[in-house]
C-alpha cells in the first residue's frame, strides 16, 4: 500500500513540475512588445507601436517594410496558428498529432486544394505588388522562424520548423473556402430522406427558397446510405483545430438615415470559437497607404479592414457551389467510368501522408470529370457507386490573392467592385461603405445554373451529363445592391431575392436575424455609433413570440402540474430575448429540442435526426413547421392504429420540457435561468488534455444569447439541456466615418496566441458584456498609450 501511495505522489509532484516547467518556458517565449531588433530586407527603420491590447500600429517608410514587419510581429503572436492552418489542406496533421487526425488528412488531401494551388501560384505575375507584398509578409514570418522563441506548442507536439511559401498562403485561403460550403453537410441527408421516405417528406423543407420569406433586396441600375457523408464531414470541420466559418450580419447605414449624415458600418462575422481567436488586427501607415486590418493567421491581407476613405467587411452567401455526383464504373474495370462520350479512364492522384509514431500512409484518389471520388476518404461512405465532390473552388481560376489585395488597396467603389469580381469561391456577401456616403453589398462566387428540373438539393446523376452545370453566370448576374433608395444595405445568411426571375440556390438560414435587422433599421432614421453598438448585441428574436403562440395555443392548462402551470405563464409573458438571469430561453430551447426530437426522430432514426439539426434545413423548419398542423411529420411512424396531430406531439412535448428541467436544475421555475446552461469555453487544440487545460483554454464563461438573433451566441440543440457556445461573432465592428479614429471594436478573446502574452484574453470580459473597444487610428494618441518596438534594418 506505502508502495501505491509513493508512486502515486511521485506522479502527482511529476505532473506539477511538468505543469511548472510548461508555464516557465511559455513565460520565456513571450511576445517582444518593446526595444530594437535587426531586420533583413528593410530599408529604413519601421517602428511598432503595441496598444493597450496588443494591436500592433507599424509606421514604415514602404509598403514592403511594413508587410515585413507584419510577418514578424504575427508570427510571434500566432506562429502556432499559422502552423495549424497552413497543415489542414494539404492533410499534414498527423505529422504532428499522429493517426487521431489521419481521417482529417485523408479527406482534405483528397480534395486537390494544395494542387488547385500550385495552378494558381504558377500563373501569377511575379512582378506584381499583389505578389511583391505578400513575399514581404512571408518573409517577416520566416525570419521570425528562423530567430525568434519557438512556442510552446512546437515542443509540446514535436514540430520541426519549416519555411512559410506562398503555397501555405494558399492553402489557407483553400480551406476557408471549404469551410463555407454546406451542401456536403445536406445533400446527402436529404438524397436519404427522398430515397428512403419518399418525396412527400421533403415538402415542409423549403427546397424551393419558401421559407425564406425575408430575404435581401436587391438593387442594381441596369438517409439511407449517403448520410455518412454529412455525418463525416460535419465532424471532419467540427473537430478541426480551426474552426469553420458558419454564419454573419451585416450592415451598412447610408448618410440619410446617420445622426451626423456620414455613413456607420458594422460586421459581426460568426465563426466557431477557438483559441487563439480567427482575426489579427494591424494597423499599416506609410507615406502611400493606411489599413487598418482582420487578418487571418499566415495570410498576408486583411479579409475585414477599414481606413479613413473606406471599410469593408464579408458575411456567409451560402449560395451552392458545390454538388455531390453518382458516378457508374464499368463492369469490368473500376479504373474506367461512364460520361456522355462513352467510358474514360478516372485520373489518379497519389499521395503520402506522414503520420507521427506509426507508418506513413499512401493515398490513391480517383478523380472522375466532375471530381475526387470521395468514398475512400469518408468514414461510413458503403455506396456502391462512386460519389464525387464537384467543387467550384477547384475548377476555377484562383485569384484570391490579387482579389484581397484589391480589397485592402482600393481607391474608390468602382476599383473596390474589381476585387469584389475576381472571388470564384468562396461565396461571400461582400459589404462596403465609404466617407463619400456609398453604401454597398455583392455576392461573390462563380454562380452557375443546373438544366431545368435539375435539383441540386441532391446527389446528382453523373453519367448522362443531364445533370451537370449547364451555364456559369457572369458577375453582373450576381445578386447585389449599391447604394439603395431605402439608404441601408445588409446581410444576414438569408436568400436575396431572385436576379432576372432566377432565385438561387443554396444553404440559406432562417429569416430571424435578417427580420430583426430590418425592423431595427426601417424603424429608426437617425442612427448614431451608440445606437448601431446596441443593436449589434441585441439578444431579441424576431420570430419566437409568434411561433410560441401557436405552441401555447396547443396545450390543456388544465392537465398542467404546478410547475408546467409557472412555465407556461413565464414563456406566455416573454419578449423573445435571451438574457443571462431569465427562465423563458431555457424552458423554450427545452421544449423546442424534445418537439423536434417526437416529430422527427421516429422517421430519421437517432443518427439522423443529430445531423439534421445541424443543418440549415433543420433550423429553417424548427419553427417553420409549427405553422403546418398538417404536416406529414407529425404523425408518430413508431405507433401503428394512431395518427399523432400537431396539438398531441406538442403537448407531449412540453410536458417532457418542464420533466427534464426539474431534473435537471431543480423543482424551483425561477431558478431555471439562462446563465446556468449557456455558456462559452474557447478552447485550445491543447487544452483538450486536462493537465493543460488551464493554461490554454479561456473560460468557461456565463454568457447570453442565443441561436438566430443579431448576437449570435451558438450552441447545438440537445438531450442534456446544457448548451456550450460553438460559435459565434469572431469580431464585432462599429466604424463610423463622423469620427473614424474612434471606431469600434472586440474579438472574442485577446490578439496573441501566447498564453503568458498578457493580451491572451484580456478582451474576454468585454466581449461577454457586449462591450466595445477603440480601433485606434490618432498616431499621437497611438504614441501615448503604447509600447514601442523599432525595427533596424541590417546594414549589408
Amino acid at each position: 500500500m506505502r508502495v501505491v501511495k509513493r508512486i502515486a505522489l511521485f506522479l502527482f509532484l511529476f505532473l506539477i513540475v511538468l505543469v511548472l516547467a510548461i508555464v516557465g518556458y511559455a513565460f520565456y517565449t513571450k511576445p517582444k512588445y518593446d526595444g530594437e531588433l535587426a531586420l533583413k530586407n528593410i530599408e529604413k527603420t519601421t517602428t511598432v507601436y503595441f496598444d493597450d491590447f496588443g494591436v500592433p500600429h507599424i509606421y514604415a517608410n514602404s509598403q514592403k517594410d511594413a508587410m515585413v514587419a507584419l510577418g514578424y510581429v504575427h508570427a510571434q503572436d500566432r506562429l502556432w496558428q499559422m502552423e495549424l492552418m497552413r497543415r489542414i489542406a494539404p492533410g499534414r496533421l498527423s505529422e504532428i498529432f499522429g493517426s487521431v487526425a489521419l481521417k482529417n488528412d485523408m479527406f482534405f488531401a483528397g480534395l486537390g486544394i494544395e494542387e488547385a494551388s500550385e495552378i494558381a501560384i504558377a500563373k501569377l505575375d511575379k512582378n506584381g505588388k499583389d505578389y511583391q507584398l505578400a513575399m514581404a509578409y512571408l518573409d517577416g514570418i520566416n525570419q521570425y522562424l528562423e530567430e525568434g522563441k519557438t512556442p510552446i506548442e512546437f515542443h509540446l507536439v514535436g514540430v520541426k520548423k519549416e519555411k512559410f511559401t506562398l503555397k501555405d498562403v494558399y492553402n489557407i485561403f483553400g480551406y476557408m473556402s471549404f469551410s463555407f460550403a454546406m451542401a456536403q453537410k445536406t445533400d446527402p441527408l436529404l438524397t436519404d430522406i427522398r430515397d428512403q421516405l419518399g418525396p412527400e417528406y421533403l415538402k415542409d423543407f423549403g427546397l424551393d427558397g419558401s421559407l425564406g420569406t425575408t430575404r435581401i433586396k436587391n438593387s442594381k441600375e441596369k438517409i439511407k446510405k449517403y448520410s455518412a457523408i454529412a455525418k463525416s464531414v460535419t465532424a471532419l470541420l467540427d473537430q478541426s483545430p480551426i474552426p469553420p466559418f458558419i454564419g454573419s450580419n451585416s450592415w451598412v447605414i447610408a448618410p440619410p438615415k446617420t445622426e451626423n449624415g456620414k455613413v456607420i458600418f458594422a460586421n459581426d462575422p460568426h465563426i466557431g470559437f477557438s483559441q487563439p481567436a480567427t482575426w489579427y488586427e494591424a494597423h499599416i501607415v506609410t507615406p502611400d497607404f493606411e489599413l487598418y486590418g482582420y487578418y487571418l493567421a499566415g495570410t498576408p491581407y486583411p479579409l475585414l479592414g477599414h481606413n479613413r476613405k473606406y471599410a469593408y467587411g464579408l458575411t456567409m452567401f451560402e449560395n451552392d457551389d458545390l454538388d455531390l455526383y453518382k458516378e457508374e464504373n464499368k463492369a469490368d474495370d473500376a479504373n474506367s467510368y461512364l460520361s456522355p462520350k462513352g467510358y474514360v479512364n478516372y485520373q489518379i492522384r497519389n499521395k503520402t501522408i506522414q503520420v507521427k509514431d506509426s507508418s506513413a500512409v499512401n493515398l490513391k484518389v480517383k478523380i472522375s470529370r466532375h471530381g475526387p471520388i470521395v468514398n475512400d476518404l469518408i468514414k461510413g461512405l458503403n455506396a456502391k457507386q462512386p460519389i464525387a465532390l464537384s467543387w467550384i473552388y477547384t475548377q476555377q481560376p484562383i485569384q484570391i490573392l490579387d482579389a484581397v489585395y484589391r480589397l485592402s488597396h482600393a481607391q474608390n467603389i468602382t476599383d473596390f467592385q474589381k476585387g469584389v469580381a475576381l472571388i470564384a469561391a468562396p461565396g461571400l456577401n461582400v459589404m462596403y461603405g465609404d466617407a463619400k456616403g456609398n453604401v454597398a453589398w455583392w455576392a461573390t462566387g462563380k454562380l452557375y445554373k443546373h438544366q431545368p428540373g435539375v435539383n441540386p438539393n441532391f446527389i446528382l446523376n453523373g453519367a448522362s451529363g443531364k445533370e451537370d452545370i449547364a451555364e456559369y453566370l457572369d458577375f453582373s448576374k450576381n445578386p447585389s445592391a449599391v447604394n439603395p433608395t431605402w439608404n441601408y444595405v445588409y446581410s444576414a445568411n438569408n436568400q436575396p431575392e431572385a436576379v432576372e426571375g432566377f432565385l438561387y440556390p443554396g444553404y440559406y438560414l432562417p429569416e430571424d436575424r435578417a427580420k430583426r435587422i430590418t425592423t431595427l433599421l426601417d424603424a429608426k432614421q437617425k442612427w448614431n455609433k451608440q445606437a448601431v453598438s446596441e443593436m449589434i448585441v441585441d439578444n431579441t428574436s424576431s420570430t419566437v413570440t409568434e411561433t410560441l403562440k401557436v405552441m401555447l395555443a396547443s396545450i390543456t392548462i388544465e392537465s398542467l402540474s404546478e410547475n408546467q402551470k409557472q412555465a407556461f405563464a413565464i414563456l406566455k409573458d416573454w419578449k423573445g430575448d435571451s438574457n443571462l438571469n431569465q427562465v423563458a430561453p431555457t424552458i423554450y430551447n427545452k421544449w423546442l429540442y424534445l418537439y423536434l426530437k417526437n416529430t422527427f426522430e421516429d422517421e430519421l432514426g437517432k443518427d439522423k435526426f443529430e445531423q439534421f439539426l445541424g443543418t440549415h434545413i433543420g433550423k429553417q423548419v424548427a419553427t417553420k413547421l409549427i405553422a403546418n398542423p398538417n404536416s406529414i411529420w407529425w404523425d408518430d411512424s413508431t405507433t401503428k392504429g394512431t395518427k399523432e396531430t400537431q396539438a398531441f406531439i406538442l403537448q407531449k412535448s412540453y410536458k417532457e420540457a418542464v420533466v427534464a428541467l426539474e431534473k435537471q436544475l431543480g423543482n424551483t421555475v425561477a431558478s431555471w435561468t439562462w446563465n446556468k446552461v449557456h455558456t462559452v469555453e474557447h478552447q485550445h487544440p491543447l487544452g483538450k488534455v486536462s493537465a493543460l487545460k488551464p493554461i490554454f483554454n479561456v473560460g468557461p464563461f456565463e454568457i447570453a444569447g442565443t441561436n438566430e438573433v443579431i448576437n449570435n451566441l451558438m450552441f447545438g440543440l440537445n438531450a442534456s439541456g446544457n448548451y456550450k457556445v460553438t460559435a459565434g461573432p469572431s469580431t464585432r465592428r462599429i466604424i463610423d466615418f463622423s469620427d473614424v479614429e474612434n471606431s469600434w471594436s472586440i474579438i472574442p478573446t485577446g490578439q496573441s496566441g501566447n498564453p503568458m502574452s498578457a493580451h491572451y484574453a484580456d478582451q474576454t470580459q468585454l466581449y461577454n458584456e457586449g462591450k466595445f473597444r477603440k480601433m485606434k487610428m490618432n498616431k499621437a494618441e497611438i504614441v501615448t498609450t503604447s509600447t514601442k518596438l523599432i525595427f533596424n534594418p541590417i546594414k549589408k
